[in-house]
């Protein structure tokens, strides 16, 4: 059995060694064996719907319907999206819906669950 941390953003257990850096598969969260974050998005601030900020391995809630471009899928209201990454941009959350696949998501149509 390995002795290696868990992640510190989403505390999956899964987490490997590559080179001098920590990977959690679960979240993509990469941290050096010294403790320092090396993911772009630390200084990122991001907010959903209601004003809160959001952060790397949340949980949020769809408030609005979404149609999936180039699909017939919708994404409903209601829908629990677990860890969210948050990314630059236009769409600044890239997550995984269940029985869609990989998206990305606008913060303005998401509050944190």
């Amino acid at each position: 059995m390995s002795n290696l941390p868990k992640c510190p953003v989403c505390g999956s257990e899964f987490t490997y060694e590559d080179g001098d850096m920590f990977i959690c598969p679960e979240c993509a969260h990469e941290w050096s064996k010294d403790g320092t974050a090396e993911d772009s998005s630390d200084d990122l601030i991001v907010k959903d719907a209601n004003g809160n900020v959001l952060q790397d391995g949340d949980t949020v809630t769809v408030i609005k319907d979404l149609k999936v471009k180039g699909s017939s899928s919708v994404v409903k209201v209601g829908t629990k999206v677990k860890i969210i990454r948050l990314v630059e941009g236009d769409h600044n959350i890239d997550c995984r819906i269940e029985g869609i696949g990989a998206m990305k998501l606008k913060s303005e149509f998401v509050k944190k669950a």
